[in-house]
């Protein structure tokens, strides 16, 4: 039964990519098709699609270890749930759930959020001259709850190239970050 299904997958992929080199080949070299019809609306294309984030703690809290000239808050964060997709237009979704302190000197803000807004940031590693340098582009503010839930979606001006990008979730009021790409497994 398993090799069955692999291989009627096998021939459905197949049929797939035959019809879009079929139809790649029918158009000219001006972007339009045999029939003289302009092509297909842009589609967007997703460099990074995520469904995970990983709260400031260990040794990321803090200025320690920053990660892309990005310092930590200086008390641990942990998030419930996120989500979130960029491409290569810079249209940026954030979706954070539950984005609150882990642990905090104050113990009344232990399980909450203090910011009124979040940022979102977007870094790249891009191309200046023979040299690689890093990009962090910020978005404006985006209103947050006390229980740290936020949708951020902006449009970011990206650097051509964007490579190897890491999103991250800032506080509103200061330069560092609360949640960023990324998991951590809790042990048992």
């Amino acid at each position: 039964m398993r090799s069955s299904t692999s291989s009627a997958l096998a021939i459905l992929a197949a049929s797939g990519l035959a019809l879009a080199a079929a139809a790649h080949e029918g158009m000219n070299h001006q972007g339009q098709n045999e029939g003289n019809h302009p092509p297909k609306p842009h589609v967007r294309h997703t460099i990074l699609a995520f469904d995970t984030m990983y709260g400031v703690d260990g040794p990321f809290v803090g200025d320690g270890n920053p990660v892309r000239g990005v310092p930590g808050d200086e008390s641990p964060w942990v998030v419930d749930r996120a989500f979130g997709t960029l491409d290569i237009d810079g249209n940026l979704v954030i979706v954070v759930r539950g984005l609150v302190f882990k642990d905090n000197p104050d113990p009344t803000l232990i399980g909450k959020n203090d910011e009124p807004t979040f940022q979102g940031l977007v870094s790249c590693l891009t191309e200046d001259g023979n040299n690689v340098k890093e990009a962090n582009i910020v978005t404006p503010q985006f209103p947050a709850t006390n229980t740290g839930d936020s949708v951020i979606h902006a449009k970011v001006d990206l650097p051509n190239p964007c490579v190897a990008p890491i999103v991250m979730v800032l506080a509103g009021s200061e330069f560092k970050w609360f949640s960023m790409t990324g998991f951590e497994q809790e042990e048992d």
